[in-house]
């Protein structure tokens, strides 16, 4: 049963509490001053020039603080605007400097000084309003006597009645004198609107303003106007983008009462509601009630992408703002963890939909962008790998600069950058005089230079080359022994020549299941296939991690035209529908070596960009799973039944080389008897000797 998650009204906003205003009366502005000062607004408004600052010749009152206080201003009992007072508080800053002739002038000198010690302070304050589309500055003039003067003490304040606003407005407020001793104070405040205001009989605007609800529909969320059938408004949803205006998405003239549903994939957190009666001057109210929403920010990091910018350039495109980092890292041909790099990208939040430049001399495949979440990784694309090819076997040279031209150089590996002299028994430190040579010839790329350092990427293929040579004599004399052996073995060389890779990707359910998986994988061994599966991969998983793992299995299978193999089950079927926001899914538990949970966020985008066909297949066993639990998305690829359509798996596997029919079924036979005691184990009652935890049928578990 849905549980409702939030009931908001739509006006509140920051200011949750309705709020009772004082009215003023009168419509001039007017200022009044604490106890002991005098002051005098000047006529009319004046123009806002601040001017530089300037250096104090002696105590000056400056103003220290600024306080807002929300006030009506009424010209008759029902017909009020929205005024913000203003408080200025002032203080003394600076002090009289002993004259530098006093010794020359004497007397004179401790005379004049001590006139001005006894003389008022006088100030001119400026106050500047801006509320869109309002801008006004007035100047308040302000005179504290002497017995109040006490450099560097507060000497009270000035109120400001007032300055008229919309409701919902945003103001800004500036505050300098005249000249300026300092950096003017700035105060932003958003105004509430009609429902976080007492003032429904007050401010005509507010009288014929819709209401808006906003709850859960299970995992959707509704919007719920509650408003006459008579009346007509307009209702939008915007992106409330940080960087730069609104971003309208929909937008619509209704008439009430209304209910309107959202996919709960469509929230983010930047995702607004305004609401406004179709008449002349009337109030938009907005509330953006998804920001703490945790659905939201997946959405958001699901939506957000990569782009590189020819020639130097990179952009993250997201609807809101981001709070993440960019960094640099080289991603080696072996699969390891992309390792960070100098130069950093800045370290300040990444500002998305805008073109930002990289630090670097040269692009190169290798060279990827890590977008990092509260130190958590979110986001990694290797840009150029589009346009300058696949990752290369090249070594990553970096050269750091100290004082006095002190250089040294050291290769990036996977075990940190190991300088190239040194005896550790690494591919670059064997290879350190040749990658020195190298450098200074001119064969390595230049990626990267300034004051503190270089990065430089030195191919390997032609070491690769000379390591294998030998290798390669060798192979030609034992192939010459072994000719002989081979011809006796001819049809077992052509099975191994046609054998084909199959990458398997399974939930790890529970033992049972993992003893079926296992089965399978073990009879297809039997057949021309060569089986990858990360129950043989344990120590790998645990030295690499599940996804890197999953990225070497899967670009090494693809690269020899081999395929991959989803097996679908109970468990698989709800990570599935974890990662693709379905309605019903339920959140999964993932073991440290579970790959199939790693591979969805490189398997979903080929599906979703329809690069699956010929490189994925689908399957499942019979009493495990319905053949319409498989996700929509999954079927583009064909999807087998076992051991009910083990021959037609078999034959999809072992591709265009695969055997005759008759032969096919014969193997399925054999397979399908050695997959039958591994497959009933796991609807044994639990307990049983010999099982794992048991497993029920997905149409069980439905009923």
């Amino acid at each position: 049963m849905p549980v409702s998650w939030f009931l908001l009204s739509l006006a509140l906003g920051r200011n949750p509490v309705v709020l009772s205003l004082e009215r003023v009366v009168g419509l001039q502005d007017a200022a009044r001053c604490s106890p002991g000062l005098s002051c005098h607004l000047w006529d009319g408004d004046v123009l806002c020039l601040p001017g530089s600052i300037v250096s104090a010749p002696g105590p000056v009152l400056v103003p220290t603080r600024l306080q807002t206080e929300l006030v009506l201003r009424c010209h008759e009992e029902t017909d009020c605007d929205l005024c913000v007072r203003v408080v200025i508080h002032l203080a003394v800053h600076g002090s009289w400097e002993e004259p530098e002739d006093e010794e020359k002038f004497g007397g004179a000198a401790d005379a004049e000084l001590e006139e001005h010690r006894n003389a008022s302070l006088q100030a001119h304050v400026v106050l500047s309003f801006q509320a869109y589309p309002t801008a006004r500055c007035v100047l308040l003039e302000v005179q504290v006597p002497a017995a109040l003067v006490q450099p560097g003490q507060p000497v009270g304040s000035v109120v400001f009645d007032c300055f008229e606003a919309a409701l919902g407005a945003e103001v800004r407020i500036w505050s300098y004198t005249q000249p300026r001793y300092q950096k003017e104070l700035n105060l932003t405040q958003q105004l509430p609107d009609c429902r976080g205001l007492e003032v429904q009989d007050s401010i005509q605007s507010c009288w014929a303003l819709p209401w808006l609800n906003v709850s859960a529909d299970g995992e959707d969320v509704r919007l719920v106007l509650d408003v006459s059938e008579e009346q007509r408004f307009g209702l939008s949803l915007y992106w409330n983008q940080a960087q730069g205006p609104a971003k309208p998405w929909w937008h619509r003239n209704l008439t009430g009462p209304q209910t309107i549903t959202l996919n709960h994939t469509d929230l983010v957190p930047c995702l607004c509601i305004q609401v406004w009666p179709l008449e002349p001057d009337s109030v938009r109210t907005s509330i953006c009630p998804f920001k703490e929403d945790p659905r939201a920010h997946r959405n958001l990091w699901r939506a957000a992408r990569l782009h590189l910018l020819p020639p130097q350039g990179w952009r993250l495109d997201a609807p809101c703002s981001l709070p993440a980092e960019a960094t640099l890292c080289w991603q080696a041909l072996d699969g390891g963890p992309c390792q960070p790099l100098v130069p950093p990208l800045p370290r300040e939040n990444v500002t998305v939909n805008k073109a930002l430049e990289f630090p670097l001399l040269k692009g190169h495949p290798n060279i990827c962008i890590q977008v990092n979440s509260w130190e958590t990784l979110q986001l990694q694309e290797c840009l150029w790998a589009d346009s300058l090819g696949p990752l290369k076997d090249d070594m990553l040279l970096v050269e750091t600069r100290g004082p006095q031209d002190n250089r040294s150089l050291c290769a990036l590996e996977a075990s940190g950058c190991t300088p190239l002299l040194s005896g550790v028994s690494t591919r670059a430190a064997r290879l350190g005089e040749q990658l020195l040579q190298d450098l200074r010839s001119g064969q390595c790329l230049q990626l990267w230079d300034d004051d503190l350092g270089a990065l430089w990427a030195c191919p390997m293929d032609k070491y690769v080359h000379q390591r294998w040579a030998l290798v390669w004599l060798a192979c030609l004399l034992l192939a010459a022994v072994l000719f002989l052996l081979l011809l006796l073995k001819k049809n077992h060389v052509k099975a191994a020549a046609r054998s084909r890779a199959a990458l398997l990707l399974y939930s790890a359910d529970d033992a049972g299941f993992e003893r079926l998986v296992g089965a399978l994988a073990s009879a297809l061994c039997q057949l021309p296939l060569r089986v990858a599966v990360d129950l043989w991969s344990r120590r790998e998983l645990s030295a690499q991690g599940p996804l890197a793992w999953f990225h070497a299995q899967r670009r090494q299978t693809l690269q020899e035209g081999g395929v991959v193999v989803l097996l679908f089950s109970p468990g698989a079927v709800a990570l599935c529908h974890e990662w693709l926001q379905d309605a019903a899914s339920a959140p999964v538990a993932h073991g440290p070596h579970d790959a199939f949970a790693a591979s969805l966020s490189c398997v979903l985008p080929d599906f979703l960009q329809g690069r699956a066909p010929g490189r994925y297949v689908g399957a499942y066993f019979d009493r495990l799973l319905s053949p319409d639990a498989v996700p929509a998305l999954f079927r583009t690829v064909p999807v087998f039944s076992l051991p009910s359509q083990l021959p037609d798996f078999l034959g999809t596997l072992q591709g265009p080389g695969a055997p005759r029919h008759g032969r096919l079924a014969e193997r399925a036979e054999q397979m399908s008897r050695v997959l039958q005691p591994a497959l009933d184990s796991c609807f044994r009652p639990p307990g049983t000797p010999g099982t794992g935890r048991g497993m029920r049928p997905e149409a069980e578990e439905r009923t």
